[in-house]
């Protein structure tokens, strides 16, 4: 086969074979394709986009670059994965939460992406705890405790990890193909029975527009579907973040509030939904009322909160230290009126301008900073009330003001409506 003919062909529009993808992920994981070649048939799909055929294809054939994760008792294997949102934290109650329901749950999750925080760095503001287990550490704690959360080790769909570094640097990273099959050959590797993936919609999310979300959400759960594995998709607002704490530590102690059977209730919700999607397309529940009970119950039991105790301890955590946060400053509003309108995004930035985040790979974070959010869209205000508190120890004013900026409030005749959707909808198939 000849390269330049294939990124030719998908250049000029035309459907690439199964045979014609298996060669180009084969020679590029290998190394006979070189990365500028790579490079050009990334920037060909995300110019002239794959059909539902080419992206179970390409996801298939990343999946197949490396391992699958072997279970031996025939349990139910599960998971969840989010495209990625502002004080998105729900990864770090559901794997624990659904362990108590007799499901495996090998959550293998991600760095901070741009403004959105990474389930990995927020994990490690537990001290000790590690992240970076290997293939085998990953199964025999999947084993022993029920659940784990990783990030991918390297023989998990290496092509991946070859082609999003160079999308990252391509401009190529937004494309519905080529993410579809990026988090699908991870997760699939995961030799999963059901996946349930919330998929972000708003200012503060990947995916800007409804459309935009329910395009990714139905590329995933047909890939998914294609290969065996029962998935859907829920569609949840990101035009406020999820939750009132955002930072990796603040994050971790709002988590381990919930598992103990408090939090937010927006944070509540959409976590026992994507839960409860899991314990329906496993067996475990009857239908959506009976799983939303069960859910209940092991949270208001402690026994989730127990489950997340012996995942950390597994993975080296220590649970009796503090988890620190900075010096704590309060940013009041300066009006009357009504929070019309919260750029999320611009929260997600100003924690990496904390140091919260990284503005280059493998750079250090500070675990320790970051905001909670006192207020939602359609909260009346009066000047002097408290919008959010700031935890960070330098450049406090620069903060502060960022975050101030970040939220619009406006008389209350341009108000918003307070009535919004968390759950935009649901994709089966």
């Amino acid at each position: 086969m000849n390269v330049s003919q294939i990124i030719a062909a998908k250049r000029d529009g035309q459907k690439l074979t199964d045979e014609d993808i298996a060669f180009l992920v084969a020679g590029y994981s290998c190394g006979d394709i070189p990365d500028y070649q790579m490079s050009a048939f990334a920037m060909a799909v995300f110019c002239r986009g794959m059909d539902a055929e080419e992206t179970t294809s390409l996801t298939k054939h990343m999946l197949m670059s490396g391992v699958t994760l072997a279970w031996d008792d025939g349990s139910k294997v599960v998971d969840k994965h989010s495209t990625g949102g502002i004080g998105d934290k729900t990864s770090l109650i559901l794997a624990p939460l659904l362990a108590c329901f007799d499901l495996k749950v090998p959550m293998i999750s991600g760095r901070g992406l741009g403004p959105t925080g990474g389930t990995l760095d927020k994990l490690e503001a537990i001290p000790g705890l590690r992240t970076n287990l290997n293939t085998s550490e990953l199964i025999d704690i999947t084993n022993r405790v029920g659940c784990v959360i990783s990030g991918a080790t390297a023989e998990i769909a290496p092509a991946d990890r070859k082609l999003y570094a160079l999308r990252d640097v391509t401009g190529t990273v937004p494309s519905i193909p080529l993410i579809t099959a990026s988090i699908m050959s991870k997760k699939l590797a995961e030799n999963l029975d059901c996946l349930v993936l919330d998929v972000k919609c708003g200012n503060g999310a990947f995916m800007k527009t409804l459309d935009e979300a329910t395009a990714l959400a139905r590329s995933l759960v047909n890939v998914g579907q294609q290969m065996g594995v029962t998935t859907t998709a829920i569609i949840t607002d990101m035009n406020q973040p999820l939750g009132s704490m955002i930072g990796n530590s603040l994050e971790v102690i709002e988590s381990i509030d919930a598992l103990e059977g408090g939090g937010p209730k927006d944070l509540y919700e959409v976590t026992v939904s994507l839960a409860a999607e899991l314990l329906v397309n496993s067996g475990r529940a009857d239908d959506f009322a009976n799983a939303r009970d069960m859910i209940e119950q092991k949270l208001k039991s402690g026994e989730a909160m127990d489950k997340f105790r012996e995942m950390v301890s597994a993975q080296g955590g220590d649970l009796t230290k503090p988890l620190i946060a900075a010096t704590s400053h309060q940013v009041s509003a300066k009006d009357n009126g009504v929070v019309h309108a919260i750029d999320t995004e611009a929260l997600g930035l100003a924690i990496i301008e904390m140091g919260g985040g990284r503005k280059v790979v493998g750079q250090n974070i500070d675990h320790s900073v970051g905001i909670q959010l006192n207020v939602r869209l359609g909260d009346d205000i009066e000047t002097g009330d408290t919008l959010a508190t700031v935890y960070t120890d330098d450049h406090t004013e620069n903060h502060i003001a960022a975050v101030r900026h970040a939220i619009t409030i406006t008389p209350p005749t341009h108000a918003c409506s307070t009535n919004r959707p968390l759950i935009l909808d649901r994709i089966s198939s």
